[in-house]
């Protein structure tokens, strides 16, 4: 009764502190941290430790897997060098340097511990950062580096960690140390690409909307336990497998089924997220109480915190700066990939029998570049999206759980745990609080981020194009003995218009139609050319992904309103 009693508490204060934080412009997981340590304080409150396994096992897989699947793999393959660069040399860049500034304030604290304290408190959490800049307008691919960042550097955290506290044991040999990291990223990659592919298989095999959910919810753990077992990232393996399904969704499952996963993990990482963020508030009384009662003062562990925050503003500040203007190489790599491309193109048609395929497949590539380039150069990065880069530096659910981790046996435990704890909450409030400031003075106007009102109309226009070509491909393969009336094709023609009606609001069918009945009734006549349309809108529609010539926004905005057509055309489940 207790337990439920509690869940049900829990639950109102996700969902008021949420409501009230949108209302008041302040990003739910800065109020819920508040709410958490104002709560852990009150005397009928018991003092609450959470075991890590829990965070690392039962909350870090789920809620990797629920951003992976719904960050669009093109953006992130457009922003490798920056998610990578900030996900893995920053973070271990920041760990040594952590480590080394630690155990030369506190010589007690042996270097290793020191640094493995550093790989706690490296990766950053997007999570309040991006909830800010999303509805303050903080530049696309800005939103986008930080939710790649995010992903990744949990993996790079833990590994790090995972050789500090073998070197704390005495255990460290660098060749070996770095042989680990290698085999456990290349492990990592390999069960998360193949678990991507056995779930998306199978899940792409299932009608009913129940099963397809129930595996929905373990491709996590399906995708994480295996990697965990042969001593490889379990948090990259469900990384990848999220990045695999997301991408393959549109081609290989049903609207249901997508529309569905995009519900029920929206709901899972909302509870996740900020039920993370409130459980940190509500713990850090315990911590508390146990560096009061050590000789370790607590004053001491705030005024390290306080220094640690600093070095790791500085560290990111002095990273991106290179990062930004080392960027700008990357358009001529596109240019030089495209003039490549084009002397290729040329080579395969001087063929005196040229593959269909191969000069279909080379265009595609072209024209993948070419939207490169465009996106290169209209998003380009200054030093305006450094500055709040170098300040989206928040830390949050890794930290919480990557702390309470680390083994007992390493000397002065408490206390780095709570400067873990201290230096997450000290971001996510300095940074946090001042974000939107920052957002707002260098950005008066607004960045113009999200789709923009021509771009939606031209790739509304390319898809009711691909619409009308399917109707003549259909109508062109139909028995002459019965033609379908004008009136019911000019119906399927106007329908499919009307499918991206949401779109312009704003600013093919699953089996597809393989024969014509003896006798077809006007309705079934509209269904099939109807379902022909969205066929082809479909297969545009991932084409245009494939190239990218539109941005994310756009591509998502379009596979919405295709779901939502796809949906009206399917009848219902009657079991």
């Amino acid at each position: 009764m207790e337990f439920g009693l509690l869940l049900v508490i829990g639950v109102v204060v996700l969902v008021g502190t949420s409501v009230l934080g949108s209302r008041i412009g302040v990003a739910a997981p800065l109020l819920l941290v508040v709410v958490g340590i104002g709560a852990g304080y009150l005397p009928f409150v018991p003092l609450i430790e959470v075991p890590p396994d829990l965070i690392l096992l039962g909350v870090l897989p789920p809620l990797l897997y629920a951003a992976a699947v719904n960050v669009p793999l093109i953006d992130f393959r457009r922003n490798f060098r920056p998610v990578i660069g900030l996900s893995v040399v920053l973070v271990v860049i920041s760990a040594v340097i952590i480590g080394l500034v630690l155990h030369a304030f506190v010589p007690g604290i042996p270097l290793p511990a020191a640094i493995a304290l550093g790989a706690v408190i490296s990766p950053t959490d997007a999570v309040a950062a991006t909830s800010i800049g999303k509805r303050l307008g903080m530049p696309d691919r800005v939103v986008s580096i930080l939710e790649g960042e995010s992903l990744v550097n949990d993996a790079t955290s833990l590994v790090l960690l995972k050789t500090a506290i073998a070197a704390v044991a005495g255990n460290f040999v660098f060749v070996e140390a770095a042989g680990s990291f290698v085999y456990s990223v290349t492990v990592a990659l390999i069960v998360g690409g193949l678990m991507g592919i056995i779930t998306v298989w199978l899940r792409s095999k299932l009608n009913n909307p129940v099963y397809d959910t129930m595996i929905s919810f373990v491709v996590p753990f399906i995708a994480f336990i295996p990697a965990e077992e042969l001593h490889a990232s379990g948090v990259l393996a469900v990384v990848v497998t999220g990045l695999y399904t997301g991408h393959h969704a549109s081609r290989r499952f049903s609207a249901t089924a997508r529309t569905n996963e995009r519900l029920n993990w929206r709901t899972v990482q909302f509870v996740l997220e900020n039920g993370v963020f409130l459980l940190m508030g509500l713990q850090l009384h315990a911590l508390v109480e146990q560096v009061i009662n050590s000789d370790f003062e607590l004053a001491h562990v705030l005024l390290i915190s306080l220094a640690l925050v600093g070095v790791l503003i500085v560290c990111r500040a002095l990273f991106v700066a290179p990062l930004i203007v080392g960027l700008r190489s990357t358009a001529r790599a596109y240019e030089r990939r495209g003039r490549g491309l084009k002397r290729m193109a040329g080579r395969v048609r001087e063929d005196p029998d040229p593959s269909t395929q191969r000069l279909r497949r080379v265009s595609l590539l072209q024209q993948r570049v070419h939207a490169d380039i465009v996106h290169e150069r209209d998003q380009q990065l200054g030093w305006r999206d450094g500055a709040v880069l170098s300040w989206s530096g928040m830390r949050g659910v890794v930290t919480l759980a990557a702390a309470q981790s680390i083994p007992i046996t390493i000397p002065y435990r408490p206390q780095i745990i709570m400067i873990a704890f201290a230096v997450a909450i000290i971001t996510l409030l300095l940074h946090g609080l001042s974000l939107p400031a920052l957002i707002h003075k260098l950005w008066p106007s607004g960045s113009g981020a999200g789709a923009t009102a021509a771009e939606l109309t031209a790739l509304s226009g390319d898809l009711v194009e691909a619409a009308n070509s399917g109707i003549d491909d259909a109508l062109a393969n139909e028995d002459p003995a019965h033609q379908t009336p004008d009136s019911v094709t000019a119906r399927a023609r106007a329908g499919a218009k009307n499918t991206l009606t949401p779109i312009a609001m704003s600013l093919g069918s699953a089996e597809g139609y393989t024969s014509v009945p003896e006798v077809e009734s006007p309705a079934r006549a509209y269904l099939r050319l109807a379902r022909a349309a969205l066929e082809s809108q479909r297969a545009a529609l991932i084409e245009e992904r494939a190239i990218g010539r539109y941005s994310s926004h756009a591509l998502r905005a379009a596979e919405h309103a295709l779901d939502a057509q796809e949906s009206r055309l399917t009848p219902p489940e009657t079991h």
